[in-house]
């Protein structure tokens, strides 16, 4: 089930990944190792067994879920990295589709918090993310509504209850001085 087979953002909404991603990373991690003098000597055994077993495992481990309040995205062989964003927090979600990423029908989602600083910006990727548009729309859509019903209806009660006090407050305080003066006139 893609994001857009969802019917009325019905949460959690998944993310799949295009397995194309196992393909691409292959052939990104080869062109890294063919640039490096080091990287030549390895260049067959990472084409021939090592980059096929670690692409085909990362792309297992890939999970992402948008939530009511949060985005969940997983990833990682060795070191598996696990995030929770709270929606309120995510500031932009950046769409990247290069020409090489068009090639592969991929793109990269890059998500930017508040709070972070320079270094950390981008620091959430999702590369291959099956009907990217669609989902990022969702999250930008979700946060809005998060943000809204946040501010809205509540504080607008709240604010109302406050006031109502200090009105009572002011009639009692006005009472108590026209009874003060009628005493001292009397």
């Amino acid at each position: 089930m893609t994001t857009t087979d969802q019917v009325d953002n019905q949460f959690p909404i998944v993310a799949k990944f295009n397995p194309i991603i196992r393909t691409y990373l292959l052939l990104y991690v080869a062109f890294i190792l063919l640039v490096t003098v080091v990287g030549i000597i390895l260049l067959p055994i990472w084409l021939l067994g090592v980059g096929q077993w670690w692409s085909r495992h990362y792309f297992d481990k890939l999970q992402c879920e948008l939530t009511e309040r949060s985005l969940h995205f997983r990833k990682g062989i060795i070191v598996e990295v696990e995030k929770t964003i709270p929606l309120e927090n995510i500031q932009d979600v950046t769409f990247v589709a290069g020409p090489i990423l068009r090639y592969f029908d991929l793109c990269i989602l890059k998500f930017e918090t508040a709070g972070q600083n320079s270094k950390q910006a981008n620091d959430m990727e999702l590369i291959g993310i099956i009907d990217a548009q669609t989902f990022r729309t969702q999250i930008l859509e979700q946060r809005q509504k998060l943000i809204a019903s946040r501010t809205s209806q509540p504080a607008v009660n709240a604010d109302q209850q406050l006031l109502t006090e200090i009105r009572d407050t002011l009639q009692d305080i006005r009472q108590l001085l026209q009874d003060t003066s009628k005493q001292t006139n009397a």
